[in-house]
């Protein structure tokens, strides 16, 4: 299991004026990796309304046929948690992490033909800035001030404040290349740069893609020769496609049927601790959830270890109600665990002037696998503090667009970041379109910019370990459970001695970095 790192990232003194990136270079286990055969996989987390905008991608069918797949980044988090260049070859920051050059890959060419430059890392990063443009990587790109054009392939980012985590955040999966000039027709074809182009494409169904001749990472990834992706979003349907050969892999090992796959010789389970977390956000500008007594209520009367035993059977840890997993580099581990406390729960019920509180929970098996029983798990242990809730079972289809960010109070889950201002940034800073609290809190934010400017380590711990106590105390999302990322294949399939741990699917990148044994 790896861990994040920023090995050769950053020097801790105000000093660290230049970070550089390495090349790419296959580290293969056994006889090491060959060419040939068509990769099926069977993904849950597909949706109708799916496309190849990265800005909208949101589970894991479109990430993983968007980067890494169909498309690149600038830069890539390796699978042993190395950051590496991507499109990008190299780059360079100012002694204040405000101002960043990257030199890019020459001789890249898009699936159309057309040749990679500044041009169209600037059109695509504009991209997420537009306006109407409803981006979640929004908050990474707005932070730039001022993108500048050096020549073809040189590119200068002048930030509005100083970020050392830069170069980590061009490898988020909706920060996707596209060529310049022809951007909605590269989003109605998918035409990337990716070691896969697109054949044919039904959202919510399939993708059929075919591997690129002459590609830049030829030699060092992309092994199959064609990939198609079959959208399985039931749980045991897409168990028995991989055990009956149907499929070559899948993601999300639903924890009932593990046994029966451990079982089967021809399936291999792989488990990696990331910093997966499942949660109950509540939106805290909605009544009851604005009141911060009713939600030290709601965290007092979840029985954490309960679900970590139930729905994930172990695989995975207690959370402590804030986004910080356990492979983070400043996760507070001597934070206070919030313990199952029926009679907290009632004192928090009784300070918010209530006796008993009705509330609806919506949930759906889409948001994570086993959430309508983790649901039912919270309904069970709340009611004893007078805490009654009502789930409320949401169809699968939609769950992203018609019941998350909407409902008052629901299941979902997160990936993790592999940084924590890329966590906070991305979720929890005011007013970014994924923050699914809508949580507020002055103190919370001036860490949060504290932390992301600053370059000495020791001072980023404190400031990060304060975000973490005030979210867990303060916020407004439940986080009971880190969940680690159980995922099975066929032994048919081999990979590399590490398996990246920021995704599920060995960091949704295994089209390009797994082939037949």
């Amino acid at each position: 299991m790896s861990q994040f790192t920023r090995r050769g990232l950053m020097k801790t003194s105000a000093a660290a004026g230049v970070l550089a990136a390495t090349g790419m270079k296959a580290s293969a286990a056994g006889h090491g990796p060959k060419r040939g055969g068509k990769l099926r996989l069977g993904l849950s987390g597909a949706n109708t309304s799916d496309s190849w905008d990265g800005r909208t991608h949101s589970d894991q069918f479109m990430i993983h046929m968007g980067h890494g797949t169909v498309f690149d980044c600038l830069t890539e988090v390796k699978a042993n948690g190395e950051l590496v260049g991507e499109l990008a070859e190299n780059w360079e920051a100012s002694a204040d992490a405000k101002t960043w050059t990257f030199n890019l890959r020459k001789g890249v060419t898009f699936h159309n033909g057309k040749s990679f430059g500044a041009d169209d890392v600037i059109a695509s990063l504009e991209m997420h800035t537009a306006e109407g443009a409803k981006s979640a990587a929004k908050p990474i790109v707005s932070a730039i001030s001022e993108m500048k054009k050096m020549g073809d392939h040189q590119i200068q980012f002048t930030l509005a404040a100083g970020n050392a985590d830069f170069p980590f955040l061009m490898s988020d999966y909706h920060i996707l290349m596209y060529p310049a000039g022809m951007i909605e027709e590269a989003i109605a074809k998918g035409i990337g740069t990716g070691m896969y182009k697109v054949e044919s494409f039904d959202p919510g169904v399939r993708a059929v893609l075919s591997r690129v001749d002459n590609h830049y990472k030829d030699g060092t990834a992309g092994w199959f020769d064609s990939v198609e992706a079959i959208a399985i979003n039931d749980g045991s349907a897409r168990m028995n496609a991989l055990m009956t050969g149907q499929v070559d892999a899948v993601n999300r090992v639903e924890t009932k049927t593990e046994p029966l796959m451990r079982a089967n010789p021809n399936v291999e389970i792989f488990e990696v601790t990331g910093n997966q977390h499942f949660t109950f956000p509540m939106l805290t500008n909605t009544a009851p959830f604005d009141n911060a007594n009713v939600r030290k209520a709601l965290k007092y009367g979840v029985n954490r270890q309960e679900m970590v035993d139930k729905i994930l059977q172990g695989h995975g840890k207690v959370g402590n109600d804030h986004p910080i997993g356990p492979a983070n580099q400043y996760f507070a581990a001597d934070l206070p665990q919030l313990e199952y406390d029926a009679d907290k729960a009632k004192f928090y019920m009784k300070e918010a002037g209530l006796t008993s509180l009705d509330i609806n929970l919506s949930a759906s098996d889409a948001a994570f696998s086993g959430a309508v029983d983790a649901a039912q798990l919270y309904q069970a242990s709340a009611k004893s503090a007078g805490i009654n809730i009502n789930v409320v079972q949401e169809p699968a289809d939609g769950y992203w667009s018609n019941v998350w960010l909407k409902k008052p109070w629901c299941a979902c889950y997160w990936s993790g970041r592999a940084t924590e201002d890329w966590m906070f940034s991305t979720a929890y800073e005011t007013g970014v379109p994924w923050n699914d609290t809508s949580w507020e809190n002055a103190r919370f934010q001036e860490l949060l910019l504290s932390g992301r400017a600053e370059l000495d380590s020791d001072k980023r711990r404190s400031i990060y370990g304060e975000m973490q106590a005030i979210m867990s105390t303060e916020g407004g999302t439940v986080v009971p459970m880190y969940a680690n990322y159980v995922d099975a294949h066929s032994t048919k399939l081999a990979h590399g001695p590490d398996i990246g741990n920021l995704w599920q699917m060995d960091s949704s990148r295994l089209t390009e970095r797994w082939w037949f044994a």
